[in-house]
């Protein structure tokens, strides 16, 4: 685990150990903040690898938890030291989404539901940098440049030759026919959609007005998992706090509604027609005098 680039997933994995040590330990996590002298929430978002945790706080966690064993103590330490290292996305500053970004780097499958607007992962820089101005006000010429950047660096993960994310995007109609930046623009980002729904380890499905009523209508999810832990993440991405829900129940509950579009949606192959007939409505916008 130590060994593992990615400092979100160091501090997920070491939060999943204290909480497996607390739980075999019969405590629950207001007695054991009330023994560490600090507030409940502090130890859930530590378990929650949504906090970075001193070694310092390891150690004593692991004497509240009645620990012995010398060196599962020092790895995890060790774990909390690493955690604290930074990100590729930490040079960029603060930026928005860096806890999810952090996830999205380390998944091995991403599962993604979109109402409006294309993927980041699937997005051209045109129309990234169109989205992001028209839909973020009051950012600075520099701070849209930095949110271009880091959208495109994360688009990486989809291209890596060793380990390349299984991606499977179900996007509603307006997400295709909403046109951003220009007609031109939406022309390429269509295009350049469809190219990519061709690639082995991308799925995109579409599902039309026609489709009617479905679970998504309630907005954006994306559910996340990982090779080498059982556990999935369920993202709802918000305009302010998004939301990251990990409870089996939840997980279970958007795994059924993803099941849901997909069987209403429409096919892969008929939703690369469908993107091919949406662009060429582009193009014919465009060359219209």
């Amino acid at each position: 685990m130590a060994a593992n680039s990615n400092p979100t997933v160091r501090k997920r994995h070491l939060g999943a150990e204290l909480r497996r040590l607390r739980l075999a330990s019969g405590l629950k996590s207001a007695e054991a903040a009330e023994r560490l002298m600090v507030s409940q929430p502090k130890i859930s978002h530590l378990e929650n690898g949504r906090r970075t945790i001193s070694p310092r706080d390891v150690r004593d966690l692991c004497a509240i938890y009645g620990v012995t064993d010398q060196q599962l103590i020092d790895s995890l330490m060790r774990m909390a030291r690493e955690s604290a290292q930074p990100g590729w996305w930490n040079v960029y500053g603060n930026i928005p989404q860096g806890v999810y970004i952090g996830l999205e780097t380390d998944a091995a499958t991403l599962h993604a539901y979109e109402p409006l607007v294309i993927p980041a992962l699937l997005q051209t820089p045109a129309y990234a940098e169109a989205l992001i101005g028209e839909t973020v006000p009051l950012l600075t010429v520099e701070q849209a440049a930095t949110r271009l950047k880091v959208r495109m660096r994360r688009q990486h993960r989809i291209y890596d030759p060793a380990r390349p994310l299984r991606l499977w995007v179900v996007l509603d109609e307006p997400a295709l026919r909403r046109v951003v930046g220009s007609p031109a623009i939406m022309s390429e980002q269509l295009e350049h959609l469809h190219a990519l729904a061709s690639e082995p380890h991308i799925t995109v499905q579409v599902l039309p007005y026609t489709a009617g009523a479905h679970p998504g209508l309630g907005g954006q999810f994306s559910i996340l998992r990982f090779a080498d832990s059982p556990e999935a993440v369920v993202y709802l991405e918000r305009f302010t706090s998004d939301l990251y829900l990990e409870k089996p129940p939840d997980v279970q509950h958007y795994s059924m509604m993803y099941h849901h579009l997909q069987a209403q949606a429409l096919s892969p192959d008929s939703s690369r027609d469908f993107i091919t007939d949406a662009a060429r409505s582009c193009i014919d916008a465009v060359s219209r005098p």
